[in-house]
């Protein structure tokens, strides 16, 4: 199928260059040449290097720490190729920041969430690429089309392979109960799920009860992000207290901030697995996690969205992803 646009072109920001070099390189082309850089007023600065005139661009940035210099690095970007006379930008988002605050839940607080997205599309954005929302109704917050892809059945495979005998997978809240029961149908396994409160706004729960049986049996504790660690380092004491065998847990976005690194290292988890949605530091890598590549996810479907491919035929496309 030939392509709607011109040439397909892939630039990135800082805040995750090797996962776009890694998306480049499935692809088979190079990386887009742009300076982004900071001048001594801490002002960002873009120039792109090359003609885009008609491109089809695809701005790849993950919105992580430090996450405002990364908002504000994707939104200039995409002005600046707007302006090159680009013929369609899209904003490769993997990691979604701000995510969690989708909506109102106490009195005079923002949907922060509602305004990125918008700043988004007021920048110049044709269309979104994103990977696990962490909740579903972001997409509506966007006034461009959205691709948001799943890593769900990445992270799900290699527990598949790892033939686990009888597993549990634990959901550490109520919240992402239809998320984990999606991957206990992959893994062909049963559901428990962890009633927890959270207690103001400092990323404080408390865990109250497990619904389900774990006794006897291995655990595979399922969430959409790993931040401080808290929930799912709780999560793992409670399946053990509850006659866990073992337990495992998995993430599709290594947030990892503040105590986390030092938490799951201390913690009983037998194995941390997580994509390389966000990077990370080398202080922030540790013996027991494994880092999964969501390079020839997006890579398909960057390609799919610049012939006018099936998006959803990804998942098929990708059954052989490389994993590092």
């Amino acid at each position: 199928m030939a392509g709607l646009y011109d040439q397909l072109t892939v630039f990135s920001g800082n805040a995750n260059r090797e996962l776009a070099d890694d998306i480049c390189g499935y692809i088979g082309i190079p990386m887009g040449r742009a300076e982004v850089f900071k001048f001594s007023n801490d002002n960002t600065f873009v120039r792109i290097m090359e003609s885009v005139r008609e491109n089809d661009v695809f701005v790849v940035q993950s919105f992580a720490d430090p996450i405002n210099d990364a908002i504000m690095e994707l939104l200039i970007m995409v002005d600046t190729i707007k302006r090159a006379s680009a013929g369609r930008v899209t904003a490769v988002i993997p990691y979604f920041g701000y995510g969690r605050t989708d909506k109102k839940d106490q009195p005079r607080v923002p949907i922060t969430a509602r305004l990125v997205a918008k700043l988004v599309g007021y920048a110049g954005a044709d269309r979104v690429l994103t990977l696990d929302l962490h909740a579903g109704q972001i997409q509506g917050f966007f006034d461009v089309p959205v691709d948001e892809m799943s890593a769900m059945s990445l992270t799900a495979d290699y527990f598949v392979e790892r033939r686990l005998a009888d597993p549990v997978v634990v959901s550490p809240d109520l919240g992402n109960t239809k998320r984990a029961r999606n991957f206990a149908e992959i893994l062909d396994a049963s559901l428990a799920v962890i009633e927890k409160r959270r207690s103001g706004n400092r990323d404080h729960s408390e865990v109250l009860n497990l619904i389900g049986s774990v006794a006897g049996r291995p655990v595979v504790i399922v969430d959409d992000e790993i931040d401080t660690a808290g929930s799912i380092t709780q999560a793992a004491e409670v399946c053990l207290a509850s006659g866990a065998t073992e337990v495992y847990a998995t993430a599709i976005h290594p947030v990892f901030s503040g105590p986390a690194v030092e938490r799951l290292r201390a913690s009983r988890i037998r194995e941390v697995v997580v994509t390389n949605s966000i990077a990370l530091a080398p202080e922030k890598r540790f013996d027991k996690l494994t880092v999964l590549s969501v390079a020839p996810l997006l890579g398909e479907t960057i390609q799919r969205i610049h012939t006018g491919a099936s998006v959803s035929a990804t998942y098929r496309a990708t059954e052989t992803m490389v994993r590092r």
